[in-house]
């Protein structure tokens, strides 16, 4: 619901309300983001200037759109530079809309229109000629409310946008706390939580993708906050390329701005021209941060997903990867093998991962000649599809449409289509470069290429890598004034080529990756329902980077893979059942070499297949509870997902939570986890038919068994009788 009162706009949805206020001089003024306020809620700014002197209060007052050089000294939203060398922008109010539904943002994905969404447009507008209509959608029952900005130059001259960013929010002085998800490369989304001091705090990428090292969600929250208690404000970018995220404590209080990265953005606009920003995501939460992630996750599964990918009690395929089962050895014997045993353990779906094209034996070539190699298949595509096929299989496979090898017969016929700096060698990483995606021509040759081979047999998967951050960023049919332009011109490329195979293929299972987690974003996952989570496959370390990431992201769109031990990432060794659980909380798969299982251990594997089918729904849909945290070391760790009408739940102990280590347990006691999600008044059994009372699962918890072997775990399923 949106309310508008004079010049005091108020956001209501079911739980929260976001309001602003047009103040002194016209300025914009952010009032209020929090807990459900009276629908004719007053207008909450406060009408005095700092100080009593208007003279100096820009620096002061709490803005929705901060512009630089005019008194206010904070962190800008926006960056101009006028065709006169002026680099100021003073944003006053000019006018309003409310329009039901959304517009779409051209070229950008964006959470989706549909029933209930309402938008708020507010135009502002600077002496020097840019306009900027900041764009609210409300989606009341989801808790959520959506926004970026629309630059429009105005004036009679161009302009260039130097930092153009899709949301700033000011809070009152107060004590608040950041939580960002770091890491590296095997070991993405670690959540780090740590008081706003004074100054700027950010994370953000220059690499033309988010990158393994921090991702485009964040979270404020108070000192006080816990999983079940306390205020939390989450802020997710719609997006997947550089991005920034600054928080800063300053005399006015706390300011957070969150958009493209200003690193090589330099953006014309000739008279008349707009550019959109990307989209930001707001989520309140009064109930802690297990509320806040709820109302993201929900908001994901509904909202932002395809829409053929939104209903959550529609199956999933269970699918087992080659990588590494094989690698780059292989041939059609050893993939049909493999195929066979995958059917004895009973999963659905075979994906083809690296090595299936000509010349492919490591990865020093052939990226960008996407044709069967013959020596290894020699039916090639079609003629494997179809014998995995009649094995009782679906079939997937594997490309890295970014990248091109310099040992390709693309780059050969096309090495212009190649990142490359005029003047310098071009830079060589993993033995490949990055092709130009800001250039429509490129995009169009690899489109061909994609489409040709999705064409030759019934593919049912496709799992997309982009295995190495952009270098040596410059389009040769742009002019040197706009190869500011090229970073956001590649993500949109990126975009395009995705919209093109999701509306030609709807009902392909598109499944993103980047050297794992390193594009695990929003902006992906409107075109895709998930997202390969990690390159790690450990369980122990799982617990760590799937923790993290349900900060903002459902489990449904996690891939997470069951694999060998000792793991071929960390060398560890965890119990089957630690394995399962860890990959049967996400998108559930295998990655490992099923042909030296013997039959009894893929007997052992199919029971965990059976539950994850007849659970699936549940696990999809259901909302999370956190009951025990992971250490940074990934020592243990608890979690449940419940129905939201609290008539069935799914548990899952690890390690250390399993033991009671992370407890008081003692060793006169049993160690206990207590429940969240249930209902009280209600008797629930689990599948050994033992049965509870609500109230002693929320109060008392589960009596665990203890630990046994190397990271044990244990899984319950509870129903409501």
């Amino acid at each position: 619901m949106i309310v508008r009162s004079k010049n005091c706009f108020t956001l209501h949805t079911a739980h929260t309300s976001y309001q602003m206020a047009v103040g002194q001089r016209g300025m914009l003024l952010h009032t209020y983001y929090g807990s459900r306020l009276p629908d004719d809620a007053p207008n909450l700014a406060d009408p005095r200037a700092p100080h009593g002197d208007p003279g100096c209060w820009p620096d002061l007052m709490p803005q929705e759109l901060s512009g630089a050089g005019t008194a206010d000294n904070r962190t800008p939203a926006v960056i101009p530079e006028y065709a006169d060398g002026t680099e100021a922008a003073a944003f006053v109010f000019d006018h309003a809309e409310v329009h039901p539904g959304k517009p779409q943002l051209p070229g950008l994905p964006m959470f989706r229109n549909g029933d209930g969404v309402e938008t708020l447009s507010v135009f502002l507008k600077d002496a020097g000629g840019l306009t900027a209509e900041l764009r609210y959608s409300v989606y009341e029952a989801d808790d959520l409310i959506t926004r970026t900005v629309i630059y429009t130059n105005n004036g009679n001259e161009p302009l260039t946008l130097n930092k153009a960013a899709s949301l700033s929010i000011d809070f009152a002085p107060d004590a608040l706390e950041l939580i960002t998800l770091n890491g590296t490369w095997a070991a993405e989304r670690t959540p780090e939580r740590a008081a706003l001091r004074c100054g700027i705090q950010s994370i953000g990428s220059m690499r033309g993708i988010p990158g393994h090292a921090h991702n485009p969600a964040v979270a404020l929250c108070r000192p006080d906050t816990t999983e079940t208690a306390g205020d939390a404000w989450g802020f997710a970018l719609v997006y997947s390329g550089n991005y920034l995220i600054e928080a800063e404590r300053a005399d006015g209080g706390e300011r957070l701005v969150m958009g493209i990265h200003p690193y090589h953005f330099h953006w014309t606009l000739a008279p008349g021209e707009s550019f959109a920003a990307p989209e930001a995501a707001m989520v309140y939460s009064d109930k802690g941060l297990g509320e806040m992630s709820r109302r993201f996750h929900n908001a994901i599964r509904t909202r932002l997903l395809p829409p053929q990918w939104q209903d959550m009690t529609a199956p999933r395929p269970v699918l087992i990867n080659s990588w590494e089962a094989c690698y780059f050895d292989f041939d059609e014997k050893k993939l049909l093998e493999l195929a066979a045993a995958s059917k004895k353990a009973d999963i659905d779906l075979f994906v083809l991962d690296d090595g299936w094209f000509k010349g492919r034996n490591d990865d020093s070539t052939s990226l960008g000649d996407w044709i069967t190699d013959k020596t290894k298949l020699p039916d090639g595509l079609p003629g494997l599809c179809k014998k995995i096929n009649l094995l009782g299989l679906q079939m997937g496979l594997w490309v890295e449409p970014e990248a091109i090898s310099p040992n390709s017969d693309l780059y050969r016929a096309h090495p212009d289509w190649a990142f490359t700096i005029p003047g310098r060698e071009p830079l060589e990483i993993r033995h490949q470069y990055t092709l130009d995606f800001s250039r429509p021509d490129v995009v169009d040759g690899i489109w061909q290429q994609l489409d040709d081979t999705l064409q030759s047999c019934p593919l049912k998967y496709l799992k997309w890598d982009m295995n190495r951050s952009l270098a040596h960023v410059y389009n040769a049919k742009l002019p040197a004034k706009r190869q500011g332009e090229v970073y956001h011109r590649y993500v949109l490329g990126v975009y395009e080529l995705q919209r093109r195979l999701t509306e030609k293929y709807p009902d392909l299972l598109l499944e993103n990756c980047a050297g794992g987690g390193a594009r695990f974003d929003c902006g992906m996952l409107y075109y895709s329902p998930q997202i390969w989570c990690s390159d790690n496959t450990d369980a122990r370390s799982r617990l760590v980077i799937q923790y993290g990431t349900s900060l903002f992201y459902p489990g449904c769109v996690m891939g997470a893979h069951f694999s060998t031990v000792p793991n071929h990432c960390t060398g560890h060794t965890s119990t089957v059942e630690a394995r399962m659980a860890a990959a049967l909380s996400g998108t559930f798969g295998f990655e490992l070499d099923l042909t030296k299982y013997s039959e009894e251990a893929l007997a052992e594997l199919r029971p965990y297949v059976a539950w994850y089918r007849r659970h699936g729904a549940l696990l999809r849909s259901g909302e999370l509870h956190r009951l025990v945290n992971p250490e940074p070391n990934g020592l243990g760790a608890a979690w449940m997902i419940a129905a939201k009408d609290g008539s069935e739940a799914a548990v899952f102990a690890v390690g250390d939570a399993l033991t009671g280590c992370h407890g008081t347990a003692s060793a006169n006691s049993r160690p206990r986890l207590v429940l969240a999600g249930l209902d009280p008044a209600a008797q629930y059994t689990d599948e050994d038919e033992n049965t509870y009372s609500g109230v002693q699962l929320l109060t008392t918890g589960l009596e665990l068994p203890g630990g046994w072997g190397q990271t044990p775990a244990k899984l319950w399923y509870l129903k409501k009788v």
